[in-house]
């Protein structure tokens, strides 16, 4: 006879006997990766409620997850996050599956093939829509080609996912520029992969400061919170800027 939860009542009977067998030891070890007892693996299956109110059914009703929406999403990631380092320490990486983990790979250059081509003129397609021409300041191809300037795509498979560049406005400091990521991919760690890489850049060349300008719009909160997250903080108008309502202007030391 089966429970509601799938599980066999035997095994039950074997985990609360504490009794061993090999699919005793694997649930041991899963409720030892995840953080939690044998017991709540069991709970749906032993309690008086249906399947519907087991435990994966009432973590919404936990105190950690009754918080502002975008909170809340943040604390699954942080928490699972936690939990898939827990098990690949005690039982290696191989215990957790990578299957749904994108693959990204970052390059350098590549301005002449036809995806980055379509990929840059989506990029500025997209920025005519929310800001005013006098307050567009992204690179075109032709620009981006340019000796002052290292373009950096990020590819998943074949596909275009990302881009970023680094401008050289002096031998001590640097210019973000051209970040983006496919609207199909975001929140997925692609601009903070692109990103990281044009820090450690900049960092390499001896640059003492990072600088940049983005919208000042909604459109662009995801993109200052970015980098926020990495230690930019606003700045008065650089190099050829010029005050600009529409525009944000954010920078970051690079001295140790």
């Amino acid at each position: 006879m089966r429970s509601p939860a799938g599980v066999s009542r035997s095994m039950i009977s074997v985990v609360e006997r504490g009794e061993s067998s090999p699919t005793a030891v694997v649930l041991e070890k899963l409720a030892a990766g995840l953080g939690v007892t044998m017991a709540s693996l069991f709970e749906a299956a032993t309690g008086a409620a249906s399947a519907a109110n087991g435990p994966v059914a009432r973590l919404k009703d936990q105190p950690q997850w009754k918080d502002l929406a975008t909170e809340a999403t943040s604390r699954r990631y942080v928490d699972y996050q936690l939990r898939v380092a827990k098990v690949e320490k005690a039982y290696g990486k191989s215990a957790v599956s990578q299957s749904s983990v994108p693959r990204i790979e970052i390059r350098t250059g590549g301005l002449s093939g036809p995806e980055i081509a379509e990929f840059l003129r989506e990029h500025l397609r997209s920025l005519a829509e929310v800001s005013p021409p006098e307050s567009r300041h992204a690179l075109n191809l032709d620009e981006l080609r340019k000796p002052d300037i290292t373009f950096w795509s990020v590819w998943e498979g074949r596909e275009v996912v990302g881009c970023g560049a680094l401008k050289e406005l002096d031998p001590q400091q640097g210019e973000i520029k051209s970040m983006r990521t496919a609207a199909a991919h975001l929140r997925k760690g692609v601009g903070t992969a692109v990103l990281e890489q044009i820090i450690a850049e900049a960092k390499r060349r001896g640059y003492r400061r990072l600088s940049l300008e983005t919208g000042a719009m909604p459109y662009f909160t995801p993109a200052h919170r970015l980098y926020r997250k990495f230690g930019f903080t606003n700045c008065p108008p650089f190099a050829d800027y010029v005050e600009d309502p529409n525009s944000v202007f954010m920078t970051k030391s690079l001295e140790r």
